[in-house]
């Protein structure tokens, strides 16, 4: 009974210490996940603490759980929104961009440690995959908004590319101790793995909200259910051969994007859930390590790192985004944004439970990547989004929306506001009926509402709404973008309609002009330039002017920014990558154009065709 209540101590311990010190990270941005696994590294054997603990069975197990619950979290959290925004460039990511990083750093390892090539490959494929946890943290902590495509690429890739990583490590494990199987083995495998793990996700995820939704649970029970079935859809998966960690991540996108009873308080539950497996996955991480065994590796374990953060990943990047319409400055900001964390520690210790005899260098060698990572990436995310002007203004939208479970067909949202100081509300202008507070809030204390007149800058408010209202209610309390001096680099010095032509705009400002593109409305001209998946502050050149996406709703633009002197968003500032990298880029963009020019030659000589017959 000592012996429990003495584990039970010590565990609860380290995880009081870990979320105290997490309010000195908060205050300095520190990467939170290198606080949790300095604790563990303190309190274990070569710490202060000297806890022993040398079991990479249990390690492993409870980090398999954990993680399960962390990717059905990161599913549950994704909208399907940000995969048209960003699907393929993720995907490509998360499978090619893999495959480069664990080529190239399996092929240093095999130079700079003399390993085999199955258990150097195993280093590469260890480090292979992305943290999106510690990513966005930083992110909000620093105040970072991104463009929407450019979250959404990072968010996908990372919460996609550790089954693709898992997979290839444990192939990679059998070809180490059972020989290399043939290619067509290999592909088999991971398409087995994909397609069952896709399948079986989707199924789970639906016959978890159908049971939710029809059995009518006590609400404190749902999160018990959802928890329980993401665990069950995770291991009966890889009894089947599937992905595990694929089915529940597939299984969380699938329950967190159609109606779900609850799901306001299933988001929380998951959330604190999440952050309660990142702390024991890495305090446990870092009670394992033995940092007296890093000297042996150490020289060529920081070799590693820094040819993974300065030449792999970005290499993987601008190999995979090569296709996609992404600038310079955020193709290397997502390859900066490429940190390592608990994933590629997991990963490691597969090939010491494998028994192979490097399989502990191969750990010691992922954890100082995983250090040296959060070290020097985690810190600098902020600074390097800001000198890579990627910066978005923040939007003028609700401060946080919450969905309402109501009777029948009621479709009503609970909205929360901050006025804004050059909003209409904060003018004085009088508010419709239906875009008046239920309840507001000055300097924390609630206001009577016959005394809140008028509306006063910094006032929350909170009011009910349909959601077909919102655009009409953020105008009110958000203000216009045009009020902002602030947001002209990016959004541009004039507002236009994006019902106005090409041909109105070219002569009103005396630009260059296709005869193509003359009766294109700028709607038209921003949809066709962006494959009709544009985004806020999408910009196209004009001439010495640029167009850009100023504001959108569900229905598409709704107004277009002119940037009389652009400003230069776009324009390379970083030359950390590879030049060839970039001349194929620009090689590429030629070739797109010299086809466009074919294009709209063809079609400007069938409608002189048309018209000579129409004669």
């Amino acid at each position: 009974m000592d012996a429990v209540s003495y584990i039970i101590l010590i565990g609860s311990t380290l995880l009081i210490v870990s979320i105290l010190t997490s309010y000195l990270a908060l205050r300095i941005g520190t990467p939170l996940l290198l606080i949790f696994l300095g604790i563990g590294l303190l309190a274990g054997e070569d710490g202060i603490g000297k806890i022993s603990f040398n079991d990479p069975q249990s390690a492993f197990l409870i980090g398999s759980m954990a993680l399960a619950v962390i990717l059905f979290e990161s599913g549950f959290d994704t909208k399907l929104s940000s995969y048209k925004a960003a699907a393929w460039p993720a995907m490509t990511l998360a499978t090619l961009g893999v495959a480069i990083t664990t080529g190239v750093i399996g092929l240093a390892a095999h130079h700079l440690m003399n390993l085999p090539w199955a258990e150097a490959l195993l280093v590469g494929a260890a480090v292979s995959s992305t943290d999106a946890a510690a990513v966005f943290f930083l992110l909000r902590v620093g105040g970072i908004t991104l463009r929407d495509r450019v979250r959404s690429t990072l968010e996908i890739e990372s919460g996609t590319n550790d089954p693709v990583a898992i997979m290839l490590t444990i192939i990679l494990v059998e070809a180490a101790t059972h020989g290399w199987a043939s290619p067509w083995a290999v592909a088999a495998e991971l398409s087995r793995a994909v397609v069952f793990g896709t399948a079986l996700g989707l199924l789970g995820g639906w016959l978890l909200v159908t049971f939710i939704n029809k059995a009518n649970f006590e609400t404190g029970l749902n999160p018990v259910v959802t928890l329980t079935f993401a665990l069950f859809i995770f291991a009966s998966t890889n009894m089947l051969g599937g992905s595990g960690y694929l089915a529940v991540y597939a299984a969380g996108l699938y329950a967190g994007n159609v109606k779900l009873r609850g799901a306001l308080e299933l988001r929380r539950f998951h959330a604190g859930l999440t952050w309660l497996s990142q702390i024991v996955m890495f305090v446990m991480l870092g009670l394992l390590a033995t940092p007296h065994d890093f000297g042996a590796i150490a020289l060529p374990a920081l070799a590693i790192a820094f040819l993974l953060i300065l030449v792999a990943r970005p290499l993987a990047v601008w190999v995979c985004l090569l296709p996609f319409r992404f600038s310079a400055n955020e193709t290397s900001f997502i390859a900066w944004v490429g940190l390592r964390g608990a994933v590629s520690l997991l990963l490691a210790l597969v090939p010491v439970l494998g028994g192979l005899e490097n399989g502990q260098m191969v750990f010691n060698t992922a954890f100082i990547v995983v250090v040296v990572s959060l070290l020097l990436q985690g810190w600098t995310i902020g600074a390097m989004a800001r000198g890579l002007k990627l910066i978005v203004p923040p939007r003028r939208g609700p401060v946080e929306r919450v969905e309402l479970e109501l009777p029948g067909d009621a479709d009503q949202e609970l909205v929360t506001y901050t006025v804004h100081a050059k909003s209409p509300a904060a003018r004085g202008q009088r508010l419709p009926r239906w875009a008046r507070p239920s309840l507001v809030i000055r300097a924390g204390a609630v206001v009577p509402l016959h005394k809140v007149k008028p509306l006063q800058p910094g006032d929350h408010v909170y009011l009910f709404s349909a959601p077909s209202s919102l655009p009409l209610i953020d105008k009110l309390f958000g203000g216009s973008r045009a009020l902002d001096q602030d947001d002209r680099e990016f959004y541009g010095d004039l507002v236009l309609s994006p019902d106005a032509t090409v041909g109105q705009i070219a002569e009103m400002y005396g630009l260059p002009l296709s005869l193509g593109n003359a009766r294109l409305t700028l709607r038209d001209l921003l949809r066709n330039e962006f494959g009709g998946s544009c985004e806020l502050g999408d910009r196209v050149r004009m001439g010495g002017v640029e167009l850009i996406v100023r504001d959108m709703d569900d229905h598409g633009i709704t107004s277009v920014g002119l940037a009389l002197e652009p400003t230069g968003v776009d324009k390379r500032r970083t030359a950390l990558f590879l030049d060839l990298l970039k001349k194929l880029r620009d090689w590429q963009v030629r070739q797109s154009f010299q086809r466009w020019k074919r294009r709209e030659k063809r079609r400007n000589e069938r409608r002189a065709d048309s018209a000579i017959g129409s004669d």
